[in-house]
C-alpha cells in the first residue's frame, strides 16, 4: 500500500524518535478502513517517545492518552508541543498495562503497535486488564511482530544472529495469537491476519541508529525478515445486554 499518512513526516526526525520497526506504516496499514471516529477518546498503549501519538491525533483526529511505562511524561510532553499538537490532543501518561489509571469504560478505542507482546501473551489479559476500560461496542487495534510459523524453539540461524532463544520466545505465529484473543468472553474478533508491511517496516529500522537497531541488522541484512511477520489483530468490545 501507499502510505501517504506516514510520508508527511520527516524521515531523519522519524529515525530519532523509533524504537522498531516503523511504526507510523504499522499504524497506517492497522487503521485502514478503521471504524472509530474522529474525535474519538484512545489510548495508545505502548507509545514509547510518542510519534504514534502524534500521529493518532495529528492523522485520524482523535484526543490521545500516550501510556507508556518507560518513557518520560515530561519529555514526551515537550516533543508533543514540537510537533503542533497541544495538550487537549496529547496526553502523556506513565502507565502499567497491568495496572492501568483511567476510569472504565473511558476509551473509544485502544491503539497498540508493537508493544502487546510484552504484557498481553496470556489469556487473561484482555478481559481482566484492558476491556474494562473501553466502552461497550469500542475497539481494540492491536500490531504485533510475529512468526511465520512455529519454530518450536528451533530457531533459524538468521535470527539467531541478534537474538537469544529467549528473546525470540516473545514472538509468536498467528495461531497463537488468535488462541489468546480467541478466549476473550467481552469481545468479538473482527479481524486477525499477516500485515503487507514486513520487510518495509523493518528496512526503516535499520536505518536509524538507535543501539537496538544497530543490534537487530545483523539478522535482517541475513534475510531474518523472511521468517517474520507482522501481524494485526482488530477487536470489538462486545458485552450482552442483561
Amino acid at each position: 500500500m501507499k502510505f501517504e499518512k506516514t510520508e508527511k513526516y520527516d524521515f531523519e526526525m522519524l529515525k530519532e524518535k523509533i524504537m522498531g520497526p516503523n511504526p507510523l506504516k504499522l499504524a497506517e496499514e492497522l487503521l485502514e478502513g478503521n471504524k472509530t471516529s474522529e474525535g474519538a477518546i484512545v489510548m495508545d498503549l505502548g507509545s514509547g517517545n510518542g510519534i504514534t501519538s502524534v500521529f493518532l491525533a495529528k492523522e485520524y483526529g482523535y484526543k490521545v492518552y500516550a501510556a507508556d511505562l518507560w518513557s518520560d511524561p515530561s519529555d514526551n510532553l515537550v516533543f508533543f508541543k514540537e510537533m503542533g499538537v497541544s495538550r487537549d490532543q496529547v496526553v502523556p501518561i506513565k502507565a502499567d498495562a497491568n495496572n492501568l489509571p483511567f476510569a472504565k469504560g473511558f476509551f473509544d478505542a485502544i491503539v497498540s503497535i508493537d508493544s502487546y507482546h510484552y504484557y498481553g501473551m496470556n489469556t487473561e489479559f484482555l478481559d481482566a486488564k484492558l476491556l474494562p476500560f473501553v466502552k461497550n461496542g469500542g475497539y481494540i487495534y492491536i500490531v504485533i511482530p510475529g512468526m511465520k510459523k512455529d519454530f518450536k524453539g528451533k530457531y533459524p540461524n538468521e535470527l539467531l544472529l541478534s537474538w537469544t532463544p529467549e528473546q525470540l520466545e516473545t514472538i509468536k505465529d498467528l495461531n497463537f495469537w488468535r488462541m489468546i484473543v480467541s478466549n476473550s468472553l467481552d469481545s468479538r474478533v473482527e479481524y486477525i491476519g499477516e500485515m503487507d508491511v514486513n520487510e518495509e517496516a523493518w528496512r526503516d529500522w535499520l536505518k536509524s541508529e538507535n543501539p537496538y537497531a544497530v543490534g537487530d541488522r545483523a539478522a535482517i541484512e541475513a534475510g531474518g525478515w523472511k521468517y517474520m511477520n507482522f501481524i494485526a489483530i482488530i477487536l470489538k468490545k462486545q458485552i450482552p445486554e442483561e
